[in-house]
């Protein structure tokens, strides 16, 4: 079976977003003290790029396209979704409840260690799940616009991949276990969407994915909100997020005019 252009591109980009969590490895293991400025600034950045695009953007398009009604609808089942998802992880093993990134400072070598970058693996392939199919289904829908959601996504992705990484490099003392367990955490994002897809595929029509617009909306509004922010504020830097927030948006915008 031949599949068309764009899904194999839309397919790509999701796979590139959920790669860059192998990409907070490398920065674990080549750089001894990341600095934190410049992950609440990438950070702060995708949070704007991801709530801009989802209100000036997705949302009145569907709005536009399946009435205000439906696509408020789905913009709020976008959000639920993840936040059952976000729910149902324990929040002592949840990413988005760290207090701190983990450093040299912070951690110690003990058994537990690799329990715990487990289970921060598994909790973050739980969460790049949907982001898969966000990416994917955006794609799929406007090719301009799946390329700058990729883009946010594997930017908030890299811490990701350090706070997977660390913990189990402690633990083990090697670097290809740590990688490789940040790897197949990322590889949720493209499996989501192949899964998104293959049950989508039946009923593909203009509807359905201009549907999707607003519940990829949803699900980015959350993980902005819930994920991004608060993350980014955590590693202190409070100024340098909003400054990265408000430049996201900028970007965006000045994107969406352009192109």
């Amino acid at each position: 079976m031949e599949f068309p252009a764009h899904i194999i591109f839309a397919f790509l980009l999701t796979l590139i977003a959920g790669l860059s969590t192998g990409i907070g490895s490398l920065i674990a293991y080549f750089i001894r003290k990341p600095k934190m400025i410049y992950l609440s600034f990438s950070l702060g950045f995708s949070a704007g790029v991801m709530i801009y695009v989802s209100f000036v953007e997705l949302l009145p398009q569907a709005v536009n396209q399946i009435g205000q009604f439906t696509g408020i609808v789905v913009f709020f089942l976008g959000i639920l979704l993840i936040a059952c998802i976000d729910m149902v992880i324990p929040e002592a093993r949840n990413p988005h409840h760290y207090k701190d990134m983990p450093s040299e400072q912070t951690l110690k070598v003990d058994k537990t260690l690799l329990r715990t970058g487990l289970f921060t693996a598994l909790a973050i392939a739980i969460h790049n799940f949907p982001e898969g199919l966000t990416t994917f289904g955006t794609a799929l829908s406007d090719e301009r616009l799946g390329l700058v959601i990729a883009l946010a996504i594997a930017i908030h992705n890299i811490p990701e991949g350090i706070s997977v990484s660390v913990p189990i490099f402690y633990a083990t003392g090697s670097r290809k276990k740590a990688f490789k367990y940040s790897f197949l955490a990322g590889l949720a994002e493209p499996i989501g969407a192949v899964i998104g897809f293959l049950i989508l595929l039946p009923f593909l029509s203009s509807t359905v994915l201009t549907s999707l617009l607003a519940f990829v909306a949803g699900i980015m509004v959350y993980i902005s909100i819930d994920e991004l922010l608060p993350m980014a504020h955590r590693y202190g830097h409070s100024h340098t997020v909003i400054l990265g927030f408000i430049l996201g948006m900028a970007l965006m915008a000045a994107s969406l005019f352009i192109l």
